[in-house]
């Protein structure tokens, strides 16, 4: 994995996010205390931030200021137009963040993480690149898989299911796996990336000595390769995950957060094109097709099914994404 360089100057501005969330209708975004006053709060730190940006691009005056999409991203965006300073945003989800498309009628170029076709950005400054991963993300040979899962401790010869459950957004995966512990231990080898806020109470739930069965609360260094070993791997609907996985070749169940729109609608994309098998966090702790125990068996089981997911989901992989994308901010950029 790339290692931070301390070289890069780091300065951070106030942000400000609006909160929109899928299971509240308009109403309730209107009366709910938690929502509504945060919301107020938070069009005064985006004015902060406004000006925080544009003191600190004034002294800098970059050549062109390239943006990610999240709400930090608006008061740098705005300041960076003010200042006529070339504007280059990139969406990575298939629902466009409203952060991008506030500032898309500014932005000189806009790069995409998914085909043209699911957004409304002007044709002739858009183009479609990917997301930029890191290029440890690359399938692993047979042989190599092996290797991995027995560095892990694991029996090779029996599958792999890697869990990505991670922090409060996740909790859903994470306890699904602890209360079907058993069953999936007889059908594969788990890993269970928990998240360091869960990760104590899940290993006091889940055995400590059965080899068949790793609890991490967080993997810094070696993830493409513990990914690139599983035979099946159960995620968010996370965009840079997703990638992540096309390109490792990985057979993917996701389970989008019912809570975050953006989540659903990528997960629909790869659903449609039949690149991920889709679960429903509300109905996976129910017996029958629609369970967490069941999906993995299926897809564990199912070599037709499990191919047709690794080629599927591998034709959304850019490996160029990096160079693509740096290309356009560099022709973005103003001469000085």
């Amino acid at each position: 994995m790339a290692e931070y360089d301390p070289n890069i100057r780091v300065q951070t501005v106030w942000g400000g996010k609006f909160r929109r969330y899928q299971h509240l209708s308009k109403l309730q975004h209107l009366l709910v205390p938690s929502v509504v006053f945060l919301n107020i709060r938070d069009l005064f730190l985006v004015a902060v931030g406004l000006c925080q940006s544009f003191l600190n691009l004034l002294i800098w005056r970059p050549n062109v200021v390239f943006l990610k999409g999240g709400y930090v991203c608006l008061p740098v965006g705005l300041a960076a137009w003010i200042l006529r300073i070339p504007v280059v945003i990139h969406d990575s989800d298939a629902h466009p963040g409203l952060t991008n498309r506030l500032l898309a009628p500014f932005a000189k170029r806009i790069a995409t993480g998914v085909s043209l076709d699911h957004y409304n950005y002007p044709a002739k400054k858009t183009s479609y690149v990917g997301i930029p991963i890191d290029n440890a993300y690359r399938p692993l040979t047979d042989k190599k898989r092996q290797a991995v899962k027995k560095s892990l401790g694991f029996d090779s010869s029996r599958p792999l299911t890697v869990f990505i459950g991670g922090g409060q957004g996740a909790r859903q995966i994470n306890d699904a796996v602890a209360l079907h512990l058993d069953e999936l231990l007889a059908v594969t080898n788990v890993v269970l990336v928990a998240g360091s806020a869960n990760y104590d109470e899940l290993r006091s739930l889940t055995p400590q000595n059965d080899r068949r069965f790793k609890l991490e609360a967080f993997i810094s260094h070696g993830l493409p390769e513990l990914l690139g070993a599983a035979d099946v791997v159960v995620t968010r609907a996370g965009a840079t995950a997703l990638l992540e996985l096309a390109a490792l070749t990985r057979p993917t169940i996701v389970v989008p957060s019912k809570r975050l729109t953006w989540q659903v609608k990528h997960a629909k994309l790869y659903v449609d094109m039949q690149a991920v098998y889709l679960l429903d966090e509300d109905m996976f702790n129910e017996p029958g097709d629609a369970s967490l125990v069941t999906a993995v068996s299926r897809v564990l089981s199912d070599t037709v099914l499990r191919k047709k997911l690794e080629h599927n989901l591998h034709r959304l992989a850019r490996p160029d994404a990096a160079r693509d994308l740096a290309t356009i901010i560099m022709s973005a950029a103003r001469k000085r």
